[in-house]
C-alpha cells in the first residue's frame, strides 16, 4: 500500500506539481491516508488555495470508495506516531509534523510513503520504510 501525506493530497486537490504523480498512484488502487494527512489536506486546500472543504470532500469521497482508504487514528498508531516524532524530531534540522509521524506510524511492513518532504523521508527511511518521491512545490 502507498500512503499519502497531505502534501500529495493537497497537490491533487489544486493541481499542484505532483498532482499527475499522485493521479498515477491512485490509479494502481492502492492507495491510503491516515484521517490525520486528511484533515491537514482540507485545512490548508481551503485556507491556503480557497478550496472549500465540501468541495474537496465531494472531489474526495468517490475516492474512498475505490482506490484510496482512509486509515484511522486508533490507539496503537498514536502511541507509536508519538514514539516516531520524540525519536526523530528537531526543531531546525528534521521539523516532522506531528502528522507526518502519524503518516509513519500508520505505514505497515511492505508499505511506503508518498511525499515531496525531505524530513519525512529521511525519518521514513530511518524506520525502514520504502518511499515514492513525490515532485516538489516550486
Amino acid at each position: 500500500m502507498i500512503l499519502l501525506d497531505a502534501y500529495a493530497l493537497i497537490a491533487f486537490l489544486v493541481g499542484g506539481p505532483a498532482a499527475p504523480h499522485v493521479r498515477a498512484l491512485l490509479r494502481e488502487g492502492d492507495a491510503a491516508v491516515a484521517t490525520a494527512n486528511l484533515a491537514e489536506a482540507l485545512d490548508v486546500s481551503q485556507r491556503v488555495f480557497g478550496v472549500p472543504i465540501s468541495r474537496a470532500m465531494e472531489i474526495l469521497e468517490p475516492l474512498f470508495e475505490a482506490s484510496l482508504d482512509p486509515l484511522p487514528l486508533d490507539l496503537t498508531v498514536a502511541r507509536r506516531a508519538a514514539e516516531i516524532r520524540a525519536d526523530h524530531y528537531h526543531r531546525s534540522s528534521r521539523p516532522i509534523s506531528l502528522a507526518d509521524a502519524v503518516l509513519i506510524a500508520s505505514a505497515r511492513q511492505g508499505d511506503r510513503i508518498a511525499t515531496a518532504d525531505p524530513h519525512v523521508l529521511a525519518v521514513a527511511q530511518a524506520e525502514d520504510l520504502e518511499s515514492v518521491v513525490l515532485p516538489a512545490q516550486s
